[in-house]
């Protein structure tokens, strides 16, 4: 059987007449990254004004892609900011690695500054979900912090291999490592929908149309650290460290149905300084899914509160 080609990318036909996903799809291409033999396509819905006061930027985590936001861009483009969405590479419409070595920590970083930095993202409202908050904060805590003007944290984790993690994360690390690329993208997101929303599920398996295309799916939960001194453990340490400082506003949105993360939030609570409790919807561990409106509606009101100027 011949290798696969390093990179591959999912055909346009797989996306076509995805419900509730108006928004065109245009690319970046980032050279340079770790691990990828050839420049890569990135994936990005880049709606609202370019000249916008305000970016919201939201991240993505496994194994979705910008689809999961598709509820919230409506909302915060209706209201007149520039709201931005990529596929992190193995993801959505980006191009994809085909082996699941290939993908690592640095590999995902390197990716979301290069978009950042090609599109110019400053005054960033930054978005984060799953595997997009262990991505996202380290990096607005420790490379970019001039960029960010406040955080907004959703189901996510900040993991340093210290701490024992759940049954359900547990179970879902050893069963990838089992799997590999056979991975059941499609039953995987049945299970974790909500009832009322697993009607979407052929979006998310959309991506993975081969064994080939699910590298990059496979390696994000092997690379999260479950015992001290693995290498992302020292980004996951610093970005707490620093984090623990973090002097701008932070707005916690959760849902407490999360299997692997719902008792989570009260960890961000504490660890950062400007975040109250948490907001809690409803949804499960892909809470934009369900509650996208909702939550929606909460980042706006957070937006106009904590501008800079507003009266106090």
């Amino acid at each position: 059987m011949p290798h696969p080609a390093p990179v591959v990318r999912t055909p346009d036909a797989r996306f076509a007449g995805l419900p509730e996903w108006p928004f065109t799809p245009t690319y970046l291409t980032l050279d340079g990254l770790p691990g990828a033999p050839i420049p890569l396509s990135i994936h990005v819905v880049d709606e609202g004004p370019r000249d916008a006061a305000e970016t919201v930027l939201l991240l993505h985590g496994e194994p979705s892609w910008s689809y999961l936001y598709r509820r919230m861009i409506p909302p915060l483009v209706a209201a007149g900011h520039r709201v931005v969405a990529f596929d992190f590479v193995g993801f959505g419409r980006s191009d994809k690695l085909t082996s699941v070595g290939a993908y690592t920590y640095e590999l995902h970083r390197r990716t979301l500054l290069g978009v950042m930095e090609a599109l110019d993202l400053r005054g960033v409202t930054l978005v984060v979900q799953d595997w997009g908050g262990l991505v996202g904060l380290p990096t607005a805590a420790l490379d970019v912090p001039d960029r960010v003007a406040r955080l907004v944290v959703m189901n996510t984790f900040l993991p340093t291999g210290e701490e024992t993690p759940s049954l359900a994360f547990r179970a879902w690390k050893a069963g990838v490592g089992v799997v590999r690329t056979w991975l059941p993208v499609g039953p995987l997101m049945r299970l974790a929908l909500p009832a009322s929303q697993r009607r979407f599920v052929p979006a998310y398996t959309a991506p993975f149309p081969t064994r080939a295309s699910k590298a990059g799916a496979v390696a994000w939960p092997l690379l999260v650290p479950t015992e001290p001194g693995r290498p992302v453990a020292a980004h996951m340490t610093a970005a707490r460290e620093a984090l623990s400082r973090w002097d701008k506003p932070a707005l916690l949105v959760w849902s407490p149905q999360d299997p692997i993360l719902g008792g989570v939030a009260r960890h961000f609570e504490r660890l950062i300084p400007t975040a109250g409790p948490a907001v809690e919807v409803r949804g499960g561990h892909f809470l934009q899914d369900k509650s996208g409106a909702e939550i929606a509606g909460y980042v706006l009101r957070f937006m106009e509160q904590t501008r800079p100027g507003r009266p106090t």
